[in-house]
């Protein structure tokens, strides 16, 4: 009964949340690229497009760390799809691998990073990291050390000798940030939202 009530709630709470948050946004041609879901899911409560194909889907720490040194090359290999026992199609794009976890099918996978990889915007880009599956302090290291002037890392403690690293609180006594588009009591916040994203967003946009 609790939970239901907690579940009631955050939905109802969160209706208003993101109005306001769609209200603050001034930018609204950004592309966001992330580690994880919690961009594409961030985009989502802003009632934005994904220019982007990263999109329910996730990189390991270093892989992603590798797509970001070269973009540009990676954006122009195809992703060739692999026999593997995960649950949801899996591609290697030249060095690396794609973990395509919602998506049904090869094909469906196939289609949306090609035809999300078009809608790119290079000079409005946003890159997100998130401190988990096996992210090191070294991971955080290079990743800081990219020359992107909008990256963040969200992190389960803080890490002050890092520019681009956010603490997000609430993770603590664990080893990597949980789900950050979880609710974190019940009132509609989410973890991520300790972050203003928004302001983020819309300092691109004069």
């Amino acid at each position: 009964m609790l939970a239901t009530l907690r579940k009631i709630s955050n939905r109802l709470f969160r209706l208003a949340i993101n109005k306001k948050l769609q209200r603050r946004l001034t930018n609204h041609r950004m592309s966001v690229i992330a580690s994880n879901c919690n961009g594409a899911l961030i985009l989502h409560d802003l009632k934005e497009a994904f220019r982007s194909p990263f999109v329910n889907l996730y990189l390991e720490p270093a892989d992603f760390i590798r797509y970001l040194q070269n973009p540009r090359h990676y954006q122009q290999t195809e992703p060739v799809f692999e026999q593997t026992d995960k649950p949801y199609p899996v591609a290697k794009l030249d060095d690396i691998r794609l973990y395509f976890v919602h998506y049904h099918s090869e094909r469906e996978a196939r289609e949306k990073w090609l035809s999300r990889s078009t809608r790119i915007d290079w000079d409005n880009l946003f890159v997100m990291m998130t401190d988990r599956d096996g992210c090191t302090q070294q991971n955080i290291a290079d990743f800081d050390a990219l020359p992107y002037p909008n990256k963040v890392i969200f992190t389960h403690k803080a890490y002050p000798q890092f520019a681009s690293a956010y603490h997000i609180r609430g993770f603590e006594n664990q080893s990597e940030v949980g789900d950050l588009f979880e609710f974190s009591g019940w009132f509609g916040q989410k973890y991520y939202d300790q972050f203003d994203y928004v302001a983020w967003f819309n300092r691109n946009h004069g």
